[in-house]
């Protein structure tokens, strides 16, 4: 289910960042719709930082997905 709803949350129309909320206590941010995509036939999803890093997320692990204000989106690393 999860899986569905990051593919609906990438493709909202004006486009609303948000944070995807682990069951470990990483959140992981998604400031554009290109940085991030869900595998097809998976629940893999992944999401690529500004920084050149990228992050492969198990979408069973997501606790919740949080959205935010363009400037409220918190650094990928942080956490």
């Amino acid at each position: 289910m999860i899986t569905e709803h990051f593919r609906a949350a990438l493709k909202q129309v004006p486009f609303r960042p948000f944070v995807l909320h682990l069951a470990d206590g990483r959140e992981i941010p998604i400031r554009h719709p290109e940085w991030a995509a869900a595998a097809p036939t998976s629940r893999t999803g992944v999401v690529w930082q500004p920084d050149g890093g990228m992050n492969l997320v198990d979408m069973l692990l997501v606790t919740d997905i949080e959205f935010t204000e363009p400037n409220d989106v918190p650094d990928a690393r942080a956490g």
